[in-house]
C-alpha cells in the first residue's frame, strides 16, 4: 500500500564540474558546473531537473543543495525555491555529507518525511518514463519492503564501461527487485556480460523513508553522522551558518555510493526503467557522443569542441556575474 502525504524531493547541485572544465570555463578562471549550462535546451539541467521535482511535490517540498561559491548562478536559477529550502555547504565534501545535510535539514521539518534523491547533471529524452518511475518510488507503491530504500536501475543499451551497474537479485511477479550487488566502471568485456545478463545502470537516482536513509549512516558511518548531530543537532532543521562551516572544516571526504550503497546491499531495492533516453553527463566523452547523437542520430559531423559550441549554453563566467551583483 503506497504511503500518504507529499514526498520531499533533495536536488543535488553543489558539484564544481571539474571533469567537465576544461569545455565550461569560458573566459573565467573557474570552471561553470554542468548542472548550470543548457544542452540542447533552452533551460540547463538544473532548472530541468526542478521541474522534473515538481512534478512529485510542490516547491516547498524541494530542497536543493549547493556551493556557497556558485550563489551568483542558483540564486537566479534557484528563484522558485523558497530561500530557507536551499541549503549551501561551505565546501565539497563528496556525496554522502552532501545527502546528509539536506537530509537533516528535511527530517528537521518533517520526521516522518519520504524523501527521493534526484542528480541535478542527468538528462532524460523521456520524460514521462522517468516521471513514472520516480512517482512510484516516491510513494512507496514499488511493492518493497517499508524500510527499504529503492533505487531506479535504468535498462541499459549499450555496455558502458563508464557508468556504475546494479545486479538485481530478480523475483518472479515483483516490480522491485532485492539488490544483489553494484559493479563499478567495469571493464568492456564484463560490462558485456552485466548487460546480456540483465544487469541495469546505476542511476544514482533514489527514494525511500528519510529515516531509512538515515539508518544507512548509522550503520555504515556512524561517526560521520554522529560528527552531523553533535554540530547541528540530532534532529536537523534550520542551522547557523557558522555551525556548518565549523562541521564541514574537519569533515573527511566521503563517498555515498562506494561508502555506504555497496556496503548496505541488504537494505536496497532496485526498480527497472525502461528506456527512456537517459544520460549521465559526466565525462566530455560522454557530453560529445550525446552532442551528437541529438545532431545527426549518431552520425557526427562536427567535432566534440564544435558540438559543444553549437548546442551547450553556458552561463557568464562566475567571475563576470561575481562583478555584476
Amino acid at each position: 500500500m503506497g504511503r500518504t502525504g507529499q514526498p520531499w524531493v533533495i536536488v543535488l547541485a553543489a558539484g564544481e564540474g571539474k571533469r567537465l572544465g576544461s569545455l565550461t570555463r569560458g573566459k573565467g578562471v573557474r570552471p561553470v558546473p554542468k548542472q548550470f549550462c543548457a544542452f540542447c535546451n533552452e533551460k540547463s539541467l538544473l532548472e530541468l531537473t526542478i521541474e522534473r521535482a515538481s512534478r512529485l511535490a510542490p516547491v516547498e517540498r524541494i530542497v536543493p543543495i549547493v556551493a556557497e561559491q556558485h550563489w551568483p548562478l542558483w540564486r537566479i536559477q534557484l528563484a522558485r525555491i523558497p530561500p530557507e529550502n536551499i541549503v549551501a555547504q561551505p565546501v565539497n565534501r563528496d556525496t554522502a555529507p552532501g545527502i546528509l545535510l539536506p537530509l537533516m535539514r528535511v527530517l528537521g521539518r518533517d520526521p516522518s518525511a519520504r524523501v527521493v534523491i534526484l542528480a541535478s547533471d542527468h538528462y532524460v529524452e523521456d520524460e514521462e518514463v522517468l516521471g513514472g518511475a520516480l512517482a512510484t518510488v516516491a510513494g512507496g507503491d514499488e511493492g518493497g519492503e517499508e524500510d527499504a530504500v529503492t533505487l531506479l536501475g535504468f535498462t541499459p543499451d549499450s555496455p558502458d564501461t563508464e557508468l556504475g551497474w546494479i545486479i538485481p537479485r530478480r523475483v518472479a511477479g515483483r516490480r522491485v527487485h532485492p539488490v544483489a550487488a553494484f559493479v563499478e566502471k567495469p571493464a568492456p568485456h564484463w560490462a558485456q556480460i552485466l548487460m546480456e545478463h540483465g544487469a541495469l545502470w546505476n542511476s544514482f537516482l533514489f527514494a525511500g523513508a528519510g529515516q531509512s536513509i538515515l539508518r544507512l549512516y548509522e550503520g555504515v558511518l556512524p561517526q560521520l553522522l554522529g560528527s552531523f548531530q553533535f554540530a547541528l543537532g540530532t534532529r536537523g532543521g534550520e542551522w547557523l551558518p557558522w555551525r556548518v562551516e565549523a562541521l564541514y572544516d574537519d569533515l573527511p571526504s566521503r563517498n555515498f555510493s562506494r561508502e555506504i550503497l555497496q556496503r548496505a546491499v541488504r537494505h536496497l531495492r532496485v526498480l527497472p526503467v525502461p528506456p527512456c533516453g537517459w544520460t549521465d553527463l559526466g565525462t566530455p566523452e560522454r557530453v560529445f557522443e550525446f552532442l551528437a547523437h541529438r545532431e545527426t542520430g549518431g552520425e557526427p559531423r562536427l567535432s566534440g569542441p564544435a558540438l559543444w559550441r553549437k548546442h551547450v549554453e553556458v552561463p557568464q563566467a562566475l567571475e563576470e556575474l561575481s562583478a555584476t551583483s
